[in-house]
């Protein structure tokens, strides 16, 4: 039983209903929020106890993890916190907003022995767990091509709430807040980025930071992959397609959790199509979406082979961000990995 401390009741309620979903592996004992009221009415019939002061939770000897579901620029500060109280941590994306706040949240993780796990929920679902199944039996081939698209709507309700489109409060725009997570299925299917281009701009709102975006990346082993992305869609859609030296995997358009609808595996040689139609129906499905991060993060934690999300793979989404917002303004194309003598290295905001 690892026993929770959540931290923040706006993207926490979600987390919260996954914690719910899973009573043997997770209690949450402490919801923290400044705003009492707002943590009270998501308590249902729950027992925890509700704080407004961090620090409580940072003292409780009886908590093992700290969850951080925070605005993005109080990430950092609070998982380090997190850490140097001897918690392990899950945060919300972005887990930083520079590759040296990264490396600062990397050391602290060392020094004290504890377990950083960023979100990527968007991974769990039983047709990502069918496309991983494919790929372990041998039936895709390697990556050719990657085509996303995150195409959403988010108007002036959206970013009524003051620090959203703010370099300040929200760090970044769409690129940050809304394609990360379909930037990280792409890297965890398709393989690492060796160099990308890209092109952003503000053409919805009335913000500072970018809304829509046009990215290319080359990936290490070779394939091409685009990345479309708009918040002036006329509703929220996400569509992914994978294609394979042997198979097209293509998605629906539920936005914000692609693994949850049923995937299209079309066999680029129609005589195999049964063989992959077989290794589909074999496949055991998995929980989606957020209950499905955490029971591999309670894997994880108890030692199990699993593929909850590291440290190191929310470090590569920082520096992809990163390179995307290096490329996009000084109109290059950006090789990866990158190094700490990086222009963008302490941070993108201008």
């Amino acid at each position: 039983m690892i026993r929770v401390a959540i931290l923040g009741a706006g993207i926490g309620r979600e987390h919260l209903a996954a914690y719910r979903a899973l009573p043997d592996l997770f209690s949450v004992d402490i919801l923290v929020d400044q705003d009492a009221a707002r943590a009270e009415s998501i308590r249902a019939n729950d027992t925890f106890n509700v704080e407004t002061d961090l620090q409580v939770a940072l003292d409780d000897p009886q908590i093992d993890m700290i969850d951080v579901c925070l605005p993005p620029h109080l990430h950092v500060p609070v998982t380090l916190q997190a850490l140097s109280a001897g918690k392990h941590v899950i945060c919300e994306k972005p887990l930083a907003t520079s590759m040296a706040d990264v490396d600062r949240i990397r050391h602290a993780a060392s020094q004290c022995g504890r377990r950083v796990f960023p979100v990527f929920q968007y991974r769990w679902g039983p047709a990502l767990a069918q496309l991983r199944g494919l790929i372990a039996a041998g039936l895709t081939g390697a990556p050719q091509v990657g085509a996303i698209e995150t195409h959403w709507s988010r108007g002036a309700d959206y970013y009524a709430v003051p620090w959203r489109g703010t370099w300040a409060g929200e760090q970044g725009g769409a690129v940050l807040g809304h394609a990360i997570h379909n930037h990280d299925l792409m890297t965890h299917f398709m393989g690492p980025v060796a160099r990308l281009s890209a092109m952003t701009t503000t053409r919805v709102n009335q913000i500072e930071t970018e809304d829509c975006a046009a990215i290319s990346f080359q990936m290490k082993n070779g394939a091409l992959c685009t990345s479309s992305i708009t918040l002036g869609a006329a509703t929220d859609e996400t569509r992914i397609r994978f294609v394979f030296e042997h198979l097209t995997a293509t998605s629906g358009t539920t936005p914000y959790a692609p693994g949850a609808t049923d995937w299209q595996f079309v066999a680029r040689t129609p005589d195999d199509q049964h063989t992959v139609d077989a290794c589909l129906a074999a496949t055991a499905p998995e929980p989606i979406g957020f209950k499905g991060f955490l029971t591999a993060i309670a894997q994880d934690m108890a030692g199990e082979d699993n593929h909850a999300v590291s440290l190191e793979e929310g470090a590569a989404s920082v520096a992809l961000v990163t390179a995307i917002y290096h490329a996009a303004r000084n109109g290059v194309r950006v090789n990866l990995p990158l190094d700490a003598a990086h222009p963008l290295y302490e941070g993108w905001q201008p």
